[in-house]
């Protein structure tokens, strides 16, 4: 068992990772530095100026806000600087009326909101607001994580630097994992100290439940149990799986007005992590030790394959977070250590290179594909079959595998990157 207070540090990491938000996490970030900004100045901004990276721009074009029936940057901006509430982090949209929305709308029609990509900086997630009134100006800047504010200015005076005492105290401690790390904190760890994990089931599968139940996006996940797909896949774990896991997706992008636990900053990589898990082992009388223990599992894996992919990248995070379910789901199989190593070693044979082309509806038909791929992948392992290390960017070891994937992902499709957000602003 891993010593008490390496296991206090990766419960608090899981803590600051598997978070709630509402909406997409590319704009509510983006909403959550505008509203710091308008605090910072004390009163209704009447200019603000936004400057985003390239992966936060592409990741927040098409995508639904919530509360607003409306998609797309301006009125998550003018949300965030009239009613958004930065206490609130990922939630900062929560308390929005149809006024506020009203008002916001007015907002942008004045054309008091600019944004633009920002040249000349290296790092992916990047946001800078910057907000003005009465002759008074404020700058907020969010980057490397979704909540993280790493500069506040107001009236040329600096309140935050990320080389300040202060933002350095307030940095996330780094906790090196590795695959067997992450097996042997999740399989061996007091099951007390994992029940907070189940929140993330409870939240996730409200919102698959609400979305089932109306019509968002492109309805996929209700699409897979009508009659016609019944007959075609059967009513089966894996078409609930499938079914359970795109609605709660569905309902996200099209900007519902409903929490999910997030992973990583992203709300779809949190809903793959968890659904599919729990879905599976609620369908197979798995018990509640078992449970806590495989989403632990996926989460986990999860949060140490982004430590080295980034959170923002070309790839889309489907690929990452079916990783996690595909191991969750084979732990739940009776699998051990060297199964759920072959089932990571699966996915990355197979999932590698899927396109990041932004946060949007058909986002639940990612992962419907990725899902689909980790069951896959979870079944060959526990028949004994794995992808060897003579084919493609499979190596013997495991952690060498996921090292292969994100550097696919976080340098090897930076052009891919380019060319899908040039094609994308292009249409715009």
């Amino acid at each position: 068992m891993i010593p008490r207070i390496e296991r206090e540090r990766i419960v608090a990491l899981i803590n600051r990772e598997v978070v709630p938000a509402i909406g997409c996490t590319e704009p509510i970030a983006v909403a959550l530095c505008t509203a710091r900004a308008a605090e910072v100045l004390g009163c209704r901004p009447e200019r603000i100026d936004v400057r985003l990276s390239a992966n936060i721009l592409k990741n927040a074009m098409g995508v639904g806000i919530p509360g607003t029936g409306m998609i797309g940057l301006p009125i998550a901006v003018a949300l965030g600087a009239l009613a958004g509430r930065s206490e609130l982090q990922l939630e900062v949209l929560r308390d929005v009326t149809p006024e506020a929305v009203a008002e916001g709308r007015r907002y942008i029609d004045e054309k008091r909101i600019a944004i633009a990509l920002r040249e000349g900086i290296a790092e992916k997630l990047y946001i800078e607001v910057e907000v003005s009134a009465g002759g008074h100006g404020a700058v907020a800047v969010i980057a490397g994580s979704h909540t993280a504010f790493v500069r506040i200015v107001r009236d040329g005076e600096v309140l935050l630097d990320a080389g300040s005492a202060s933002a350095v105290g307030e940095q996330d401690e780094e906790v090196p994992l590795t695959l067997a790390r992450v097996w042997e904190f999740a399989t061996t760890s007091p099951v007390e100290e994992l029940q907070f994990i189940l929140e993330s089931r409870r939240l996730n599968r409200a919102a698959a439940e609400r979305a089932l139940a109306s019509d968002f996006g492109h309805s996929v996940g209700r699409t897979l149990l009508r009659g016609r797909e019944l007959e075609v896949m059967g009513d089966s774990i894996f078409t609930r799986i499938l079914s359970y896991t795109s609605a709660a997706c569905d309902a996200r992008m099209a900007g519902a007005m409903i929490p999910v636990m997030s992973n990583s900053g992203s709300g779809n990589q949190g809903i793959a992590a968890t659904l599919p898990v729990a879905v599976y082992a609620e369908q197979t009388g798995a018990t509640e030790e078992r449970t806590i223990r495989a989403l632990v599992l996926s989460h986990l894996t999860v949060i140490y394959i982004k430590q080295s992919l980034g959170r923002l990248s070309a790839l889309c995070g489907c690929v990452v977070a079916a990783t996690g379910s595909s191991c969750g789901i084979t732990y739940l199989m009776g699998g051990d250590y060297g199964q759920v190593a072959a089932a990571v070693k699966n996915m990355i044979a197979n999932l590698t290179g899927m396109i990041c082309d932004g946060a949007k509806p058909s986002c639940a038909m990612k992962l419907t594909s990725g899902v689909s791929t980790a069951l896959l992948s979870a079944m060959m392992a526990m028949d004994g079959r794995c992808v060897t290390s003579v084919e493609g960017i499979i190596e013997e070891d495991v952690d060498k595998c996921i090292r292969n994937l994100t550097a696919i992902g976080r340098d090897g499709m930076n052009e891919t990157d380019r060319l899908v957000l040039g094609i994308m602003t292009s249409k715009c």
